[in-house]
């Protein structure tokens, strides 16, 4: 049993160059770190509302952005919010909001709009428990079908979910990559306990950063086209407005010059495109790290804080001697699919602990096609996965 497959980690990318004595080291809790590292990767335009239990996200960039000439408005709500940074984005500017739970209910719609008209933007969503109001100071991870599916219509999106503070740094700085480079909207899909824990980490200095820029000028003579269908990427560059172009940008199906459509070939067209360029960059935005699986015949598989808890009862296992190991997903939206049918093929048990009533389970049923015993081990009460209930899963 056991599946021999390489891990993927955020450090394969290459964007962060951590050059040794030029790292400075801080205690920080997660929602600060979201924030400076928001800084390091260039956001200039923040539109939020503050909500627990990401308001430090707020409450840090409210100070430091104005200390660096960047623009900070806290908004009348989040679907202002939302509108904010994508009209922040159109301009030029790397932006950015932050909420939870019922804010980002409120986003959707405008979440919808920026993936139709491909507008770079990073919406980072800390968990609490739900729905409606529900647990404000609780952690869950209940988001993860919404980040998925929230608002209508078929649409890919990237979502980004990280297990440590460190990796808060990291992913947030990832994000802004990815908004670029793809021209899409990134979730930084984050929990309670991520957010507010407080861990060692390490600052790289904003020169050792290296992440997507977009094009800012056309070249003289070039015929600019928003959504054009001449890239071998699949990703028009994004001119910001004012500069070079005139276009048209509207959250209605559209053809290559931005202007509304109902031609059956020219929607096909761009609903193609919309996909195949998240398709094309799989192999870049497909993160997730293996432990153990070289002999493992028992795989947990987990996101956010707890894959924590599940490496915890994972070293308890094969301190017993159960030969477990261990799947932990950086991406959350797309799934790594194909490694993950490998894992599951590649033994005889899967367990999936997550703080909700079942959302990562129901993907990794509907991976399973050989029959794979699989065991979701969960919670919704407001508190986090034991790796006693993950060990007992294991166990039986």
């Amino acid at each position: 049993m056991g599946v021999k497959l390489e891990s993927k980690p955020i450090s394969k990318l290459g964007y962060i160059n951590y050059q040794e004595g030029n790292i400075y080291y801080v205690f920080h809790q997660g929602n600060e770190t979201c924030a400076e590292a928001a800084l390091l990767a260039g956001c200039d335009f923040y539109g939020g509302y503050p909500i627990t239990p990401s308001s430090e996200v707020a409450e840090v960039l409210s100070r430091r952005m104005p200390q660096e000439g960047r623009v900070f408005v806290q908004m009348e709500d989040e679907i202002a919010s939302m509108a904010s940074i994508i009209g922040a984005a159109l301009g030029g500017a790397k932006s950015m909001t932050a909420t939870s739970g019922p804010g980002f209910s409120l986003m959707q719609e405008n979440l919808g709009y920026a993936v139709t008209a491909e507008v770079p933007c990073v919406v980072v969503n800390v968990q609490r428990l739900g729905p409606s109001t529900g647990g404000p100071t609780s952690p869950a991870q209940g988001d993860l079908m919404q980040t998925k599916w929230g608002t209508h219509g078929d649409h890919p999106i990237i979502a980004l979910s990280p297990t440590s503070i460190q990796e808060v740094l990291e992913l947030t700085i990832v994000s802004f990559d990815f908004a670029e480079r793809y021209r899409t909207p990134v979730v930084l899909l984050m929990d309670e306990i991520i957010g507010h824990m407080r861990e060692r980490v390490g600052y790289p200095r904003k020169q050792d950063i290296n992440i997507f820029e977009r094009k800012k000028y056309l070249e003289p003579g070039e015929d600019y086209k928003p959504y054009s269908l001449d890239y071998d990427s699949d990703v028009p560059p994004l001119l910001s407005f004012g500069e070079g172009a005139r276009y048209h940008v509207t959250g209605l199906i559209h053809d290559e010059a931005g202007f509304p459509t109902l031609n059956k070939k020219e929607v096909t067209e761009w609903y193609d495109r919309l996909y195949r360029k998240i398709d094309k960059g799989l192999d870049r935005i497909l993160l997730y790290e293996l432990y153990n699986m070289e002999d493992a015949d028992t795989a947990i598989i987990s996101f956010g804080i707890s894959v924590r808890v599940g490496l915890e009862a994972m070293q308890k296992a094969r301190q017993k001697g159960l030969k477990v190991g261990m799947v932990k997903l950086l991406t959350v939206c797309p799934l790594p699919e194909e490694m993950l049918r490998q894992v599951i093929s590649g033994v005889k048990k899967v367990v999936v602990p997550e703080m909700n009533r079942g959302q990562l389970v129901l993907e990794i049923d509907r991976l399973n096609k050989t029959g794979v015993e699989l065991i979701h081990v969960g919670t919704s009460d407001g508190e986090i996965v034991r790796p006693e209930d993950v060990l007992k899963a294991l166990e039986d």
